[in-house]
C-alpha cells in the first residue's frame, strides 16, 4: 500500500530534487541485524517521528489502515516492496508496502497488515515474526496508517495478486537507512506547498530479461514511514 495520493497529472519522479540528506549519519550496520532489531523493539529509545501527518487534499472520511514492513533475513536484511498494478484507479504503478484498509473483523493493526500481505502477495504468516509497530502516519487522503515492522524467514514463495500487484522486489535495508539516499522535493498544488521524500533505488535484478536495471522510485507515504524507521533505529 502506498497511501500518498498522486496529484492530478503529477509525476513525482520529475519534480526537482531540493536537497539530499547526506549530512546525516546512516544507521550503523550492527543495528541492522535481526538480533539488534529484536532488542530495539523490546527496549525502544526515546525518539520522535519526523513525518506524521500529510497536508490534506481530500474531504473523505478518515479510515484506518496498516502496512507491513517485511524485513527478509538474508545475509543482509532486505525490505520487501511491491509495485502496484498499472490498471488500478489509484496509486497505479507506484512502489508500495503490502497493506490496506482495516476490516471490521481485524483484531488490530497487526492482523490487518498480515492479512493484506497474504492477500496481495501470498506472504505466509508462519514465515513472519512481528517485532512491533511505529507511530501512525496520516496521509493526505485521510488514511490513518499503522506501520507494522516484522522479520521474514526466507524460503517463502510469493504469488502476487495480478489485480493489485505488478511486481515484488527487495531493497537492502542498509540502503534505505542511509540518508545519503533520502531526497527532498516540493511542489505547489491548489495553493498549498507540499513536501515529501524520495529514496530512488536501482534494482540490479534482471528477472524479466530486461537489458537495463530498473529504477524503483520510492516516495510519499512509503518513504515517510521509512524515514521514521530511520529515526527510530538511529535514536
Amino acid at each position: 500500500m502506498n497511501a500518498s495520493q498522486p496529484l492530478p497529472k503529477f509525476d513525482p519522479s520529475r519534480i526537482p530534487v531540493l536537497g539530499v540528506d547526506d549530512h546525516l549519519a546512516g544507521v550503523p550496520l550492527d543495528r541492522l541485524t535481526p538480533a539488534a532489531l529484536r532488542e530495539r523493539f523490546r527496549h525502544p529509545p526515546v525518539w520522535m517521528p519526523e513525518h506524521s501527518v500529510e497536508k490534506k487534499f481530500t474531504d473523505r472520511q478518515p479510515a484506518l489502515a496498516a502496512v507491513l514492513l517485511p524485513l527478509v533475513m538474508r545475509d543482509e536484511l532486505t525490505l520487501l516492496l511491491t509495485q502496484r498494478a498499472s490498471n488500478l484507479s489509484t496509486h497505479s504503478g507506484q512502489v508500495a508496502l503490502p497493506g490496506g484498509r482495516t476490516d471490521e473483523s481485524d483484531r488490530d493493526a497487526v492482523e490487518t497488515a498480515l492479512r493484506e500481505a497474504e492477500e496481495e502477495i501470498a506472504l505466509p504468516r508462519h514465515h513472519v515474526e512481528v517485532l512491533g509497530v511505529l507511530p501512525t502516519y496520516v496521509t493526505g487522503t485521510a488514511f490513518i496508517i499503522t506501520p507494522v515492522v516484522a522479520l521474514v524467514r526466507p524460503g517463502f514463495e510469493l504469488r502476487p495478486n495480478p489485480g493489485e500487484v505488478a511486481d515484488v522486489f527487495e531493497v537492502p535495508l542498509g540502503y534505505l537507512m542511509n540518508p545519503a539516499h533520502h531526497r527532498r522535493h516540493e511542489v505547489e498544488f491548489d495553493g498549498v506547498l507540499r513536501q515529501w521524500l524520495s529514496m530512488p533505488y536501482t534494482d540490479p535484478s534482471d528477472e524479466a530479461g530486461d537489458s537495463e536495471a530498473k529504477e524503483r522510485f520510492i516516495w510519499g507515504a512509503t518513504a515517510g514511514m521509512l524515514r521514521n524507521l530511520y529515526r527510530f533505529l538511529s535514536a
